[in-house]
């Protein structure tokens, strides 16, 4: 016997609303089956919307999402698809590593404008 989940299962589970599942329905990341105006989803379904949730957690845009599952689907196949998330994984960390460094550089810079501040509010004899 197959096992479905309803659309309202789901967005209890992972904490989603309907529109979100719907948004990656209509982007064409997960297809549920219809029965009449109820969607009806799959485990693999249901494991796809765990790793799409887990790609956005991580940063991944909707588009490197589709392309990371559409590569599973093509040749070739699982091993294509780790490659590709790997360097995605890659570039990912890469982009975080920049950030870190540019909001390190912010924070010394308003370390400086503070320092620099209260030097010249000493100057003049305010109290702070």
């Amino acid at each position: 016997m197959n096992k479905y989940y309803t659309i309202t299962e789901l967005t209890r589970e992972f904490g989603v609303s309907t529109r979100t599942l719907r948004f990656y329905e209509d982007e064409g990341l997960i297809h549920p089956e219809r029965r009449g105006r109820t969607r009806l989803f799959r485990p693999a379904d249901r494991h796809l919307i765990k790793e799409i949730l887990r790609g956005r957690r991580i940063g991944f845009t909707i588009s490197e999402i589709r392309e990371i599952i559409q590569i599973y689907k093509d040749p070739p196949g699982e091993t294509g698809q780790l490659q590709l998330l790997m360097q995605k994984v890659n570039e990912k960390r890469e982009e975080l590593r920049q950030k870190r460094r540019d909001i390190d550089e912010t924070l010394a810079e308003l370390d400086n404008v503070e320092e620099a501040c209260l030097t010249r509010l000493a100057e003049i004899g305010v109290g702070t």
